[in-house]
């Protein structure tokens, strides 16, 4: 484990937060900040809130909360669990707090909703294939170990795909999302061919530029892929959406060559996998109009 991370502990009230979101209407993050320390990451705006002065990605409180004493009564909810945090970070084999929530929800029929980047989420498998028709989602955007290195801390993408297939395999349903797109970086394609004969959904998402990162990405660029940097600035320094709308149209006929559903912003619980993975477009979140309307 990585003794370069500030660890602290964090007793909170609830580890239930009403959500935004529109998957889900309760969160449960059980740790605040991420040791995967992606340079991208959305969450990082999280920091202003937690009294930390660190870096985002160097401190890591474990939270505590009172055991909860009635799960039956968030039946039908759905819970997404790492909406701001990666739950299954390196920690959490040593603290196991995802664990003790998983533990404390048992007999309960919540819609669970996991998001991560790690293959430790395989060890909670028993509890996990309790809850009804539970959905793990992976972050993958790209195939390229060394791009992902730059990237984040997290494991391996191969130890991702293995954990999505075995998951898939003890008939929990998948996800790859997609997730961020970097421009002619992130091989959409590749990906979906890697992962689609054992996920249930792909959902894939734009990189958006914003807050104190978007300076070292843009820098990063300009460092490892001169070549993009006027398709980047176009992008997010002209605001021209070109290149969305055109991969956009690449995935819908894809989609239609290959026989996959591809819709626009649609809830993942409203809709059943079929024999193919599912495809949905979450750029700009409906900003940009669905191409193919079949």
């Amino acid at each position: 484990m990585d003794d370069k991370i500030i660890l602290g502990q964090l007793k909170v009230n609830s580890i239930f937060t009403k959500s935004n979101l529109p998957i889900a209407g309760y969160s449960v993050n059980p740790y605040v900040g991420c040791t995967h320390a992606c340079k991208y990451c959305y969450a990082s705006f999280m920091k202003r809130f937690t009294g930390h002065t660190e870096p985002w990605g160097s401190f890591l409180d474990v939270k505590f909360w009172d055991k909860i004493k009635n799960p039956k009564k968030y039946d039908g909810q759905t819970m997404i669990i790492g909406s701001v945090t990666d739950a299954y970070n390196a920690q959490e084999e040593q603290f196991r707090r995802t664990r003790a929530f998983l533990e404390e929800m048992q007999g309960s029929k919540i819609n669970l909703i996991i998001t991560t980047k790690s293959d430790l989420v395989v060890r909670d498998l028993d509890l996990i294939k309790t809850f009804p028709s539970p959905l793990i989602s992976w972050s993958i955007n790209t195939l390229d170990e060394n791009f992902k290195n730059d990237m984040d801390k997290a494991v391996s993408i191969e130890r991702r795909i293995t954990a999505m297939k075995k998951c898939h395999e003890h008939g929990i349903r998948t996800t790859c999302f997609i997730s961020p797109i970097f421009p002619e970086i992130t091989e959409v394609f590749d990906i979906i061919e890697r992962i689609k004969d054992f996920c249930d959904y792909i959902w894939l998402e734009n990189l958006n530029l914003r807050g104190g990162f978007k300076a070292d990405i843009m820098n990063y660029i300009a460092e490892k892929y001169p070549n993009l940097l006027d398709l980047y600035q176009q992008i997010y320094n002209k605001k021209n959406n070109d290149y969305w709308k055109a991969l956009d149209k690449k995935v819908a006929e894809y989609s239609q060559k290959n026989g996959f559903m591809y819709v626009i912003d649609k809830e993942p619980f409203l809709m059943n996998p079929t024999e193919k993975p599912i495809i949905i477009n979450y750029f700009y979140h409906s900003q940009i109009k669905q191409t193919a309307k079949k």
